[in-house]
């Protein structure tokens, strides 16, 4: 396949339009990751609508999120085994069909089996996405290519509670799917005719035991963690899945090293520079992701602000953060990831720091604004040392290499919200007044609770303020180098890029 700018061509040597292509993939990704939190402001009224519980309700949540969590190490194995447009279509019709059952749900059960189907085809996408952005552009222009990859993975999750209480304040709450139906119809359309197949088959052997033990184990884990935020960490249930999940992924470790032809190649982390980004990239991940869903709860819960307002406080984070994306992009193609995560890094510690000291009158405008300034931060580290990391990789792991960051990724998200969560729950339960003082003086009690919340809220911000000092530390280590840094497997010398 060439990577010339001005003819590229697929692995069949036939020229494509790689502009159209890259619009189709983007559309394609933006509708699916869009369906991450599009439902988290409207569960209230789909609970009532539908006379389902608060705990039922988070199931369409919860379950997006496993079956999502669950495909993505699966996709490694797709990637390599199906042509990339047949791929990226199974993956929209998928989502597609999954839109259908739940635009048109009456039922919980109907809902609940559509967001399953979504969740399969949008869990695919991200890592097949970021595959083909890394093949079809030459190593000095994938900091910018991956630039607009992060531009959808940053706005379209941020974009959706927002857009989500609009229509359900003004509509109804099927309108969230029938407006997204036609945007994937269409895209499924441009897709026949601008996808090419990038990406060199291997066509490894289907692995059922690997596949059982992925599905036990990053699931249970994901399920876990998830469950833990809310039932605590001593529930019997959480403690059987996170050990089940744990036996699990040991025991599919072990298994992919021990394949001639592994589902999910984890020697891509003999690659320091790999190694040290992805798990610089997952520490932030936690620290990105759990601060997103504690500080809706301070602007909800303290101040008293509707859903849809706490969305359009984070708003202007995320809108930054998609326009900074190909910006830092390109940065990164002439300067490398080093100085643009040391000054990103610094930028997001020091922009913690007021979250750590939030009260009952903080100005929403000054949260609006600090916000924006550690996404600002974030906006120049994640994407960055994502391409970093997989440029010290061989081509033929780069669909390794992509599904593993991103399951780690995934991972480390629920990891950060359950800890958060529980920090919150913990220090706001041990600064809590004696229920006896709601008899005797109930203002007081009224107080000493609401400052009761925002110590655990600070308290959760403080530990996200650690992880962030951890990747600022962690940086000092990274090297910028744009040469491969393991063999390929099927080469027999390391390749130069």
């Amino acid at each position: 396949m060439s990577y010339s700018h001005e003819n590229p061509k697929d692995i069949h040597g036939k020229p494509f339009n790689r502009s159209l292509l890259v619009a189709v993939i983007l559309v394609g990704a933006f509708v699916t990751i869009l369906n991450q939190t599009l439902l988290s402001t409207a569960l209230p009224t789909i609970m009532s609508d539908l006379d389902i519980t608060a705990s039922t309700g988070q199931w369409l949540t919860t379950a997006f999120m496993l079956v999502n969590g669950i495909m993505i190490p699966l996709t490694a194995l797709l990637i390599n085994k199906i042509n990339s447009k047949t791929l990226f279509l199974i993956a929209m019709v998928l989502f597609a069909i999954g839109t259908v059952f739940a635009a048109i749900a009456d039922s919980f059960a109907v809902l609940l089996i559509g967001r399953i189907i979504q969740a399969m085809g949008a869990g695919i996408m991200m890592p097949l996405l970021q595959t083909i952005f890394l093949l079809i552009f030459p190593v000095e222009r994938r900091g910018a290519a991956m630039g607009l990859v992060g531009l959808v993975i940053a706005f379209a999750p941020a974009i959706g509670p927002t857009i989500s209480g609009w229509i359900v304040d003004t509509w109804d709450w099927h309108y969230l799917f029938f407006i997204v139906l036609p945007i994937a119809v269409l895209d499924i359309i441009f897709a026949f005719f601008a996808m090419r197949n990038v990406v060199p088959l291997t066509k490894p052997k289907i692995d059922i035991l690997s596949i059982i033990l992925s599905t036990i184990g990053f699931g249970s884990i994901l399920y876990g963690f998830s469950s833990a935020g809310n039932d605590g960490w001593s529930d019997g249930v959480v403690i059987g899945t996170l050990l089940i999940g744990v036996l699990g992924i040991v025991a599919f470790i072990w298994r992919q090293l021990t394949m001639a032809k592994p589902m999910l190649e984890f020697r891509v982390f003999k690659s320091p520079t790999y190694a040290l980004t992805t798990a610089i990239g997952a520490i932030l991940n936690m620290a990105m992701l759990g601060a997103s869903i504690i500080l809706p709860i301070y602007i909800q819960s303290i101040h008293g602000k509707s859903a849809l307002f706490s969305g359009l406080v984070l708003l202007p984070g995320a809108i930054l953060m998609g326009v900074m994306g190909p910006i830092t992009g390109r940065i990164f193609d002439k300067f490398g990831a080093r100085w643009l995560a040391l000054t990103g890094l610094t930028i997001l510690v020091v922009s913690t720091i007021p979250f750590m000291n939030l009260g009952l009158d903080t100005s929403m405008g000054w949260i609006a604004f600090i916000y924006a300034a550690r996404f600002f931060g974030i906006s120049m580290v994640m994407m960055p040392l994502t391409t970093a990391g997989i440029n010290s990789l061989p081509n033929s792991l780069i669909s390794h290499g992509t599904a593993v960051n991103n399951t780690l990724r995934t991972v480390a998200g629920s990891v950060g919200t359950a800890i958060l969560v529980t920090i919150m729950t913990n220090v706001t339960e041990s600064h809590s007044p004696d229920a006896s003082l709601a008899v005797t003086n109930k203002a007081s009690y009224m107080k000493k609770m609401a400052d009761a919340a925002v110590d655990g809220i600070n308290g959760s911000f403080i530990f996200t303020f650690v992880l962030c000092m951890l990747a600022l530390l962690m940086t000092f280590f990274l090297k910028d180098r744009r040469k491969v840094e393991i063999a390929d497997p099927k080469a027999k010398s390391v390749s130069k890029q």
